[in-house]
């Protein structure tokens, strides 16, 4: 049975998606321009793996889904999908972040002030972070894009246990 939804949005990127879908076609256009001058050798199939690739980013990487509910928060980019249990949540705040060292629209996971963080985002949207309870393979914070920041925020702190609970802080 499915949670009920408290909160839902279908964010995209029209710049994102362009540039996914010219980093296709570049390597793709070289290919084919390989192929006549060549036949298939090995830099042509480097060149249309490169272009298989970035198609692959270009699909996938269309809609990332948010979507809240009583018992977790759901980030969806494509194939992917990132559940995490309100219970784990210990707090929220606005991603400060540069894109500097975002390094990109889609999943990507750095260090971040010594906390290793995962990252659900398109470059032109603003993001929250998600500080974890208990951390989730080594990742302790997620940040994820939306369009309506103060929205998410309205509906998430009310599911949050108090930060002065025990029990949320979060664990090394």
């Amino acid at each position: 049975m499915q949670e009920p939804i408290l909160y839902q949005e279908h964010l995209s990127s029209p710049r994102t998606e362009a540039l996914f879908i010219l980093l296709t076609l570049a390597p793709l256009a070289a290919a084919a321009g390989r192929v006549r001058a060549a036949g298939l050798d090995g830099w042509s199939i480097a060149l249309l793996l490169a272009a298989a690739f970035f198609l692959f980013y270009s699909l996938n990487y269309r809609t990332l889904v948010v979507r809240l509910g009583p018992q977790s928060l759901r980030l969806r980019f494509g194939l992917f999908e990132w559940r995490i249990p309100i219970e784990n949540i210990v707090g929220c705040t606005p991603d400060t972040l540069t894109l500097w060292r975002i390094g990109g629209a889609g999943i990507h996971f750095t260090p971040v002030a010594g906390r290793y963080r995962a990252m659900f985002n398109f470059l032109e949207h603003p993001r929250l972070v998600l500080a974890l309870r208990k951390k989730m393979g080594p990742v302790r914070d997620i940040a994820f894009s939306t369009r309506r920041p103060a929205e998410v925020l309205a509906r998430l702190q009310p599911l949050l246990l108090p930060a002065s609970t025990p029990s949320r802080a979060p664990t090394a």
